[in-house]
């Protein structure tokens, strides 16, 4: 690669953690980026993990140093996403890409008028939202780790969304788990698509070097600037990607209109 391609990956990078750290969607960007670059789709949804890894290991460290990390509410509903995961990522059927974006989109949809037209239900407490029964968060974790798994991007705001809706956290402490839960299942995604030679581990690490950045950069912003905030970026951050795939699906002759 040409030296100031390097820069245009780093700083692709650094706007994705910034995206990752706050809401999701930040792979949106870094997966056409990657593949604009030569990587083929399962290369480039690969070696984007390594981004992904590195920067919610900066975000997980950043949110604990700053109290925002509850560990043990980590793991109860990370664990479930992990072993969805790994189903995930040994996913290994035809499905028509461009029917999932807009089955994606579809949900996105939903989640922002849900934040749109409860709000409260984003920013208040614990104690004023009980969690659903930790057996059906078992369940619902269990297939956002699945999807999780087999693309990363947009994942995050279906973690969010069953954090907040589902478990009873409120934003701050949601996105900080957020970070976690995926932290968690990455290595092992990583290490299945690693061992199908789809990840390009310098272009990986080149990216990675930006999302660091990004994430440490997002996690100052989210705990300063709070959860009413954050609630408008992710707003914003669903409609953006939920055009995105809605735009990508009907240049690709998905729809016929």
């Amino acid at each position: 690669m040409e030296w100031y391609t390097y820069i245009l990956v780093v700083a692709v990078g650094i706007v994705a953690g910034i995206i990752n750290t706050l809401a999701a969607g930040g792979s949106l960007l870094t997966l056409p980026v990657l593949m604009a670059l030569g990587l083929p789709p399962n290369m480039a949804n690969g070696t984007n993990r390594i981004a992904i890894f590195l920067q919610n290991i900066v975000g997980v460290t950043s949110f604990h140093r700053q109290k925002v990390m509850d560990f043990p509410s980590g793991f109860r509903v990370g664990i479930p996403a992990a072993l969805g995961a790994i189903a995930g990522a040994f996913i290994a059927v035809n499905i028509n890409d461009e029917a999932m974006k807009l089955a994606i989109a579809g949900v996105m949809i939903i989640v922002f008028f849900l934040i749109l037209l409860k709000p409260n239900r984003w920013i208040n407490s614990h104690e004023e939202h009980p969690p659903i029964p930790y057996w059906i968060q078992v369940i619902v974790f269990f297939f956002v780790g699945i999807y999780g798994g087999f693309i990363q991007a947009g994942v995050g705001f279906f973690l969010l969304t069953s954090l907040v809706l589902g478990s009873g956290f409120e934003l701050i402490k949601a996105n900080a788990l957020k970070l976690f839960v995926i932290l968690l299942y990455t290595p092992v995604a990583l290490l299945i698509f690693f061992f199908h030679g789809d990840v390009h581990l310098w272009m990986g690490l080149v990216l990675a070097a930006g999302n660091m950045i990004g994430a440490f950069i997002g996690t100052r912003i989210a705990v300063k600037w709070g959860a009413i905030f954050i609630r408008y970026f992710v707003l914003a951050a669903i409609l953006i990607a939920a055009t995105k795939l809605i735009v990508d699906a009907v240049n690709n002759g998905s729809l016929n209109f």
